[in-house]
């Protein structure tokens, strides 16, 4: 009989591709930590969450910065 081995992923966040953000709490959902992160990221206020993606270490996130126009 084969051996099945399951494990959770840990959690990744981006800003924009480039930025790694920190984690604070990997049991929050990712909308309480964004709220969470806006003070010190403000451009996460109006940012979109993408993914979660498997990148085969972690799932990743990525917050998206909404680039709008005045007026």
């Amino acid at each position: 009989m084969a051996n099945v081995i399951v494990a959770a992923l840990p959690r990744e966040l981006y800003l924009n591709d480039d930025t790694r953000l920190p984690d604070p709490s990997p049991d929050l959902p990712v909308e309480e930590v964004q709220d969470l992160l806006t003070t010190a990221y403000p451009e996460l206020a109006t940012a979109k969450i993408e993914g979660p993606v498997d990148t085969g270490k972690a799932l990743r996130f990525t917050f998206r910065r909404f680039i709008g126009s005045k007026g």
